[in-house]
């Protein structure tokens, strides 16, 4: 676990350390605040359109240039569904229709912050195709010729499942 905050957030006394739930906690010895450090939540729509996935190309960070699934965070108090049309229409202009869950992941691709991924299949029912938010081009690919790089490895695990049911249902 990442070791970033060494004072409680409350009362301001440097943490120690201590096992809970045979895991070992940061812990405040002067309020005993106790620091639980959780993934946070991202969602991801697959949006397919004549065999082809819609992928957006990371703008700014650590992932620039990298090709993903429109994805995003759940903010506080917010539901992972709405979260989820959100984050599509910010980053693709497209507004959403969810379907059935596709897929969770761990993610562990970023050293600082462990995430649990929820990909829904959706339709687009509305709005008009156009990169923004957190890329600077969507466009539809099909899952045998894929941009590289893709930013996230639990994209490409969702692409290559994807791409095997895809060439199953094709037989």
């Amino acid at each position: 676990m990442p070791r970033s905050f060494r004072y409680c957030p409350h009362c301001a006394t440097p943490f120690s350390t201590r096992e809970i739930g045979g895991l070992e906690r940061m812990v405040c010895p002067g309020c005993g605040f106790v620091f639980w450090q959780n993934p946070v939540v991202g969602v991801a729509v697959i949006v397919e359109r004549e065999g082809r996935v819609l992928l957006g190309r990371r703008v700014g960070g650590v992932y620039e240039g990298a090709w993903c699934i429109p994805c995003g965070y759940v903010e506080y108090d917010e539901d992972v569904r709405e979260a989820a049309r959100r984050e599509f229409l910010e980053e693709t202009g497209l507004v959403v229709e969810l379907g059935e869950v596709y897929t969770v992941h761990s993610n562990f691709h970023a050293p600082a912050m462990h995430s649990v991924g929820i990909w829904f299949r959706g339709d687009a029912v509305g709005g008009a195709l156009c990169a923004g938010d957190d890329v600077d081009v969507v466009d539809y690919f099909a899952l045998d010729a894929l941009p590289e790089p893709l930013a996230f490895p639990t994209d490409r695990l969702v692409l290559h499942r994807l791409r095997d049911e895809a060439c199953g249902a094709k037989r």
